[in-house]
């Protein structure tokens, strides 16, 4: 299905929303670290959580590199233990609580349900369809069964139920009901919002290293299966989020389903969506990073439209390996400062701060998306690996590039489906 068409096709699957949702409403969005997260470990330092996230970027790029590179739709494209954020909401009649992980890299929300072959270990209570008055299963014929791959989904053509099945790289999986189901979802801007007849998937096979705090997840990617585009007709096909920083522990997170006034602000800058396969991720071209007044571009040789995938659930930025080389060599330039070297050998360049408490003068680098210039803060860019070490927080890569969520902090990203349009409003997300 051509990527164009994807606001047309979910005529077919699109929702009758309530009235409180045809103006749009607010989401909390938790980090997988905060204090208000299930994963929340307080033992752990700064340190330890922010390796902790290049280890998860790292591994979910290679699953976003499966996907990117095979024709097969909606395979190996997620980290079943490493999205960074969740959502909470309820599925069903009576509602059942539900935390989730949200990923911008994935399509088919799909949680645990009974009866379980085998599930991973959950924390909460598991979801039993044939204890709601409101959950229907799909039959094979139904249009959103045909949405997914022709390798995810079989038909049991006893009962004319549509079944899916997922494969993960790191041989994690799961495999279930195609169904529909009502969503409560408590918004932060007014009461709750009931979202009836959501595809989902009932899973009711599911392994490998999906962690027990979280039910399953909630895809927000680009395809026709995803909640947004499901709620796009009655929300404008707008979301947007506005990621508070790491270390800020007292405020949260926000993701905005319908138009964000934020978003409108005057320091707002608009790129291209390029509609690329697979249609789950949402591409971007970055055409040039500058360091302080020194624009880098990219090389003409690796360079192309939709070049760039913005991601919610990748921690670090990776870019393409010989514009970052050049960035490197530009930051080095650029900052007065003793070179220092990543203890664990995982980041370059690193600067040793002077003295306790001694701050480096780290420059402002400006990302030159197509039609729109995203400055980002030193918080943006560098990460504190020992108390007196600072290192670059990106990181090279030979075939995929993504713009990820440390770089995104306080600044409002927002998606425009109709449009087909990605735009960058710097923020303050503690006050959003």
């Amino acid at each position: 299905m051509a990527s164009a068409c994807i606001l047309c096709s979910l005529l077919f699957f699109a929702p009758f929303l309530t009235e409180a949702a045809t103006a749009g409403f607010t989401v909390d969005f938790i980090h997988r670290d905060s204090p208000l997260s299930p994963l929340y470990n307080p033992l752990e330092t700064q340190f330890d959580r922010f390796y902790n996230a290049y280890h998860r970027s790292i591994a979910r790029v290679n699953r976003l590199r499966t996907k990117s590179s095979s024709s097969k739709a909606l395979q190996s494209h997620i980290i079943p233990s490493g999205g960074e954020y969740f959502m909470n909401f309820s599925i069903g009649t009576p509602p059942v609580e539900v935390f989730a992980i949200a990923d911008t890299g994935s399509d088919l929300t799909w949680v645990q349900c009974k009866p379980c072959d085998q599930c991973y270990d959950q924390k909460s209570p598991l979801f039993d369809p044939e204890q709601s008055s409101t959950y229907k299963n799909v039959a094979c014929g139904a249009d959103s069964c045909h949405a997914l791959g022709s390798s995810e989904r079989s038909c049991d053509r006893k009962q004319d139920y549509c079944k899916y099945s997922y494969h993960y790289g790191d041989q994690s999986f799961t495999k279930g009901n195609v169904a529909t189901e009502n969503l409560t979802i408590g918004s932060t801007t007014g009461g709750p919002v009931s979202l009836p007849e959501i595809i989902f998937g009932c899973g009711h096979n599911n392994g490998g290293t999906f962690d027990g705090a979280g039910s399953g997840i909630v895809g927000l990617g680009g395809g026709p299966l995803s909640f947004v585009s499901q709620v796009s007709a009655t929300i404008g096909g707008e979301f947007s989020y506005c990621l508070v920083p790491t270390s800020t522990s007292k405020a949260t997170s926000k993701i905005i389903f319908g138009n964000s006034d934020g978003i409108s602000s005057p320091g707002m800058a608009t790129t291209p969506l390029i509609e690329k396969e697979p249609s789950t991720y949402y591409y971007v071209t970055l055409e040039a990073i500058s360091v302080g007044n020194k624009r880098i571009p990219y090389a003409t040789s690796s360079m192309e439209h939709g070049n760039m995938i913005v991601d919610s659930g990748t921690t670090l930025t990776l870019l393409d390996s010989e514009l970052y080389d050049k960035l490197e060599s530009a930051l080095e330039e650029a900052i007065n400062a003793e070179r220092g070297s990543d203890p664990r050998g995982f980041l370059s360049p690193c600067f040793k701060e002077a003295g306790k408490g001694g701050a480096l003068n780290l420059p402002v680098l400006t990302f030159h998306f197509t039609g729109a210039d995203v400055q980002l803060q030193p918080y943006n860019t560098f990460a504190k690996v020992e108390d007196d070490l600072v290192c670059f927080a990106m990181v090279p890569s030979n075939d995929i590039a993504i713009f990820g969520n440390l770089a995104q902090m306080d600044i409002m990203v927002g998606y425009d489906l109709a449009k087909r349009t990605l735009s960058f409003a710097p923020t303050d997300c503690t006050k959003h």
